[in-house]
């Protein structure tokens, strides 16, 4: 029996996407070729292209995927906390060394900005920051964090947890740079904490 039409587009969509990001996140967006994703998803170049219009388009899928599963881990680490201001702390935190996983290092913060653009004009940077409000508002709310403007706040915390994340990705020392990265960050959150 014939599958329906969504379910073969989404299939296809679904094989290209995951031959793009093993090539991405093992030889990188400059050295990754067409062929490199429709021979490992057996389709053709014009699925490709008709999918995604070129590399770029197919790129830019792949990094929505992998953005959509690190919103998914954070949201458990937040989870996870104690305390709702250690949950925000935590999942900022948990953003930032995130950079040092080796696939997310290399698609969202090497390659990424370097065929993309400033991340911070990405599509999905919106929905971050309306997510970041909100949970300032919560923190405001139960009295945790001053009295301050949350999108300003929000738009601050975005920028600084990006470009720790972008410092981490590029360093010589990752490792050595990401503990100091979210050593500052947390001083920096640290400042809108409320004085108990």
């Amino acid at each position: 029996m014939r599958k329906p039409r969504q379910e073969m587009i989404a299939e296809t969509r679904g094989k290209l996407i995951a031959a793009g990001r093993r090539a991405f996140g093992t030889i990188g967006y400059a050295e990754a070729s067409m062929d490199d994703f429709t021979g490992e998803a057996g389709l053709t170049r014009g699925a490709l292209y008709h999918h995604f219009g070129d590399k770029r388009g197919l790129l830019q899928a792949v990094i929505m995927e992998i953005d959509a599963e690190m919103t998914e881990r954070l949201n458990e680490v937040s989870a996870a906390a104690p305390t709702r201001w250690q949950g925000f702390v935590d999942e900022c935190s948990a953003y930032i060394e995130m950079a040092l996983e080796p696939e997310i290092q290399r698609i969202m913060f090497r390659d990424g900005p370097a065929v993309l653009g400033d991340i911070s004009q990405w599509q999905n940077t919106p929905g971050c920051i309306a997510a970041l409000s909100r949970s300032l508002d919560r923190l405001k709310t139960d009295g945790e964090i001053i009295d301050i403007d949350t999108e300003t706040a929000a738009r601050l915390i975005n920028g600084a947890s990006s470009h720790m994340a972008l410092w981490i990705a590029n360093a010589e020392n990752p490792e050595a740079v990401s503990k100091r990265a979210v050593a500052g960050f947390k001083a920096m959150l640290g400042s809108l904490r409320r004085q108990q």
